[in-house]
């Protein structure tokens, strides 16, 4: 469980830079869609977490992917999404 929730948080922090992304280009159906998305990936994560409440690791797994998530968007966007402007 502790590292599907990594991945999930990954997922969800590059998810979250793509709905960034078309929000600020102003995207209104991609912006929903995405945000439908993510409201079901924090459903699925909150859910876990109140199955598992007395397991603590998988938050702390759940963050550690969530921080990898926005490292790798971050890292993404600094190097090959600047170019394209």
């Amino acid at each position: 469980m502790a590292l599907v929730l990594f991945g999930v948080g990954v997922i969800e922090m590059l998810i979250a830079a793509l709905w960034t992304s078309y929000v600020s280009r102003q995207k209104i159906m991609a912006s929903g869609l995405i945000t439908l998305i993510n409201i079901t990936i924090w459903f699925y994560v909150l859910q876990a977490i109140i199955d598992n409440i007395n397991r603590w690791n998988i938050l702390v797994f759940y963050a550690l992917g969530c921080a990898g998530g926005t490292m790798l968007a971050t890292w993404y966007t600094s190097r090959f999404a600047n170019r394209q402007n």
